[in-house]
């Protein structure tokens, strides 16, 4: 479901990958031929257990556009009733974009035990301060159609080896030069038009039928490109690994309510924990913060706390902050600029930050690019 300066995109840094509504990100992995290293449940199901209770419980969605799960005890929260679940349609459909707070209530069971975790994941932000606009979005691509829109997709072998890798080896196999390590330094304007890029490495000038797609953190395009206006305030993520073998009981997927961990992910040879908006935890010591999460995690599945090897990754500005005024600062595609468009799980691709959202977005850039050489043609 979240990207940052690194790529890590909301809680996929830990393993999750999407849900299966995800058309976008579908295509993608189809098209660079990654798509059997997705794996998830063959139904819906999310397993959660409460720290402050000792609780568990699993929410299982139902396939169809109906949801006859909200029916069913056995599958829905704990503490719930059907019509606790009519929120859902009020913010699927609100008009305005305001707070969540302000379009439902953000306390009691089905809250606290469902719809927090879920939009807090999605929206990397407290939910009661979330843009609704793009909750709302969330809700109609995922939950309104079914459980066969959500399905959890894990990549256990990390994203870079679904997602990054054979993309770059796709672009590679059709003649495409790829460069890391190459900063841009800036662009020169000729008019309506990116006329050069300069790099650390050098120059390139641009010709006729040249068109840039600029695919950058919304801070550094800002530097770039004079009077762009994009988001300016940030959330942090907090992504944590431990090397150790995991326990047959653990689930792949695992909600944490109540607790520091807000997921548990267990992958061959490592547990990874994802913590969304994540600030107040980066002042902590590396060290201590590794162990206290760690201590969480072994009570909640059963190990020693002892820490094992441990790898921890902090992301200050992970993804915009999803409220509804930095949601109206999120800059379309176009620009003012006739040969050049903009990309970024950032830009105005009516989702939150998250992987799906950043696919979208150069989906469009490409659209637009094939557009402008067919015009310069």
């Amino acid at each position: 479901m979240p990207s940052s300066d690194s790529g890590i995109v909301h809680i996929v840094g830990a393993g999750l990958a999407g849900l299966s509504g995800n058309h976008a990100a579908l295509s993608f992995v189809k098209a660079i031929g990654s798509e059997s290293q997705l794996q998830g449940p063959a139904v819906a199901e999310f397993p959660f257990v409460d720290l402050a209770t000792r609780a568990q419980w699993t929410l299982r969605f139902s396939d169809g556009r109906i949801p006859w799960w909200v029916f069913d005890k056995d599958r829905r929260v704990p503490q719930t009733g059907a019509v606790d679940y009519l929120p859902l349609a009020r913010l699927a459909w609100t008009a305005a974009d305001r707070p969540i707070g302000l379009v439902m209530n953000c306390t009691g069971p089905i809250y606290e035990r469902f719809m927090g975790p879920f939009l807090r994941a999605a929206l990397n932000i407290a939910p009661r301060h979330g843009s609704s606009r793009l909750a709302g979005a969330l809700v109609r691509e995922t939950l309104a159609r079914g459980g066969k829109a959500c399905r959890p997709l894990l990549a256990r072998d990390g994203i870079g080896n679904v997602f990054v890798e054979p993309a770059i080896r796709t672009l590679r196999e059709r003649g495409v030069s790829i460069l890391f390590q190459d900063e841009l330094l800036g662009l020169h304007f000729a008019g309506r038009r990116i006329s050069r890029a300069e790099f650390k490495s050098g120059t390139v000038t641009l010709a006729r039928d040249d068109a840039v797609i600029l695919a950058v953190p919304p801070y550094v395009a800002e530097g770039l490109l004079p009077g762009l206006r994009t988001p300016s305030q940030f959330r942090g993520i907090v992504n944590a690994h431990f090397r150790i073998e995991t326990p047959d009981h653990l689930p792949p997927m695992l909600g944490v309510i109540n607790g520091i961990c807000e997921w548990i992910f267990a992958h061959p040879g490592r547990i990874s924990v994802t913590i969304s908006d994540a600030g107040r935890f980066f002042d902590m010591p590396r060290e201590e913060l590794a162990q206290t999460i760690w201590s969480e995690v072994a009570a909640i599945v059963g190990l020693l706390g002892i820490l094992p090897p441990w790898q921890l990754v902090r992301e200050r500005r992970a993804t915009f902050a999803a409220t509804p005024e930095q949601n109206a600062m999120r800059p379309i595609a176009e620009t003012a600029w006739s040969n050049l468009v903009l990309a970024g799980d950032w830009t105005a691709t009516g989702l939150p930050a998250t992987l799906e959202s950043a696919i979208r977005s150069g989906y469009r850039a490409a659209d637009l690019v094939g557009h402008l050489l067919r015009a310069a043609a």
